[in-house]
């Protein structure tokens, strides 16, 4: 068991399962909760998060199998996607892929999904596909408001993160998601998007 990733909610590992490499997910105890009430949220983040993985593949959208879920554990086991996350690839990549990822988001928020951690780091490439991963912080939701902080967290991380190609990554990003919502959904996002950028504790990018 190798860890690669330590979080705030839960640690990542990579195993071995029945013979083949997977991943293993585990939520964190939280000491300044109360036992009885920390053990009732992981297990009810850990049953949605697996459900939610396996609902977003009936929408047609690439994400990890999911082979076991141990609610003891508060633990996921899943399958490895062994490409590469969008944000380690060349800049060319990386642009041309932003449409593919916001025409995804659309397609998550046209089901009534709002992934809630919409990295570059959450995409990962594989076999000429683009997979989506870490639905911990998802929910369910039909709200515009909701979908758009999804959109103004993308554009943040691509202003950060990939600021030299942030202008062409967000343009791409736009057009797919515009291709999947539709120009009406799009046009009331896209405004609430502005919106939050307007008030006082948001900066403006770009």
């Amino acid at each position: 068991m190798k860890l690669l990733k330590k979080g705030a909610e839960a640690d990542i590992y990579l195993i071995q399962w029945e013979g083949t490499r997977a991943i293993l997910k585990i939520r964190k105890t939280k000491k300044y909760r109360n036992p009885v009430l920390d053990s009732k949220i992981r297990k009810q983040r850990t049953i949605r998060e697996s459900q939610t993985i396996s609902e977003v593949k009936s929408f047609g959208i690439p994400t990890p199998l999911v082979y076991n879920v141990d609610l003891k554990k508060s633990a996921i086991i899943m399958q490895e996607i062994q490409g590469k996350p969008i944000h380690d690839l060349p800049d060319s990549k990386i642009i041309d892929l932003c449409k593919e990822i916001g025409r995804l988001v659309g397609i998550m928020h046209k089901n009534g999904l709002m992934h809630g951690d919409l990295t570059t780091s959450n995409f990962i490439y594989f076999k000429n596909q683009v997979f989506v991963i870490d639905f911990g912080l998802s929910q369910k939701t039909i709200k515009s408001e909701d979908h758009a902080v999804d959109l103004r967290l993308i554009k943040e991380i691509l202003n950060s993160a990939h600021a030299k190609i942030m202008k062409s990554c967000w343009k791409n990003f736009l057009s797919g998601y515009k291709s999947t919502v539709g120009p009406t959904k799009y046009s009331k996002i896209i405004n609430i998007v502005s919106e939050i950028e307007s008030r006082g504790r948001y900066a403006t990018v770009i």
